[in-house]
């Protein structure tokens, strides 16, 4: 556990978290899952936290492991084909996670998720919120794409975007 971590996550309020996503660009962010996901039989899930808790800090719970703990809370997993994407951001650490379920995993490698999470980072960094988390949605749905295009039953399975407390 690193002193300087706990400090970034305890400075990262909601109003940093609304400050990097406002209110149009959560807007953008969920017309870019739904309509990515309306051409799909994949189901894509976006998530922003502002940062961890302080117990989940003190077990130095790392992005990925919060990604997945998620991944479950939300039930991306409960699909009928096996096909939810996370992809989750924690702002404190400008961190991106892709977790996708089992159906998913078994077409789409772990590097192709993580080239679409460095690219996001990347441009988090440079402070494009908004159309670094629009570009790795559309990246995702590429991949979703090849192996769940889009069928008549149109359904949504999951909802589309969170902003944790």
């Amino acid at each position: 556990m690193k002193p300087t971590r706990i400090v970034k996550h305890w400075l990262t309020t909601r109003w940093r978290v609304d400050r990097a996503f406002n209110r149009a660009d959560l807007y953008a962010i969920e017309e870019a899952v739904q309509t990515c996901n309306a051409g799909l039989v994949g189901e894509i899930c976006f998530v922003i936290e502002g940062a961890l808790d302080s117990a989940a800090l003190f077990r130095d719970q790392s992005p990925g492991e919060r990604a997945i703990e998620v991944f479950s809370q939300l039930r991306i997993w409960d699909t009928e084909h096996n096909n939810g994407v996370l992809i989750y951001v924690l702002l404190a650490d400008h961190a991106v996670e892709i977790v996708a379920d089992r159906g998913v995993n078994a077409r789409v490698g772990a590097d192709e998720w993580q080239a679409i999470c460095h690219a996001m980072e990347a441009a988090f960094r440079r402070g494009a919120y908004r159309d670094g988390a629009i570009e790795g949605i559309r990246a995702v749905a590429q991949h979703l794409a090849r192996h769940y295009p889009a069928n008549a039953s149109g359904r949504d399975e999951l909802p589309d975007v969170h902003v944790m407390p």
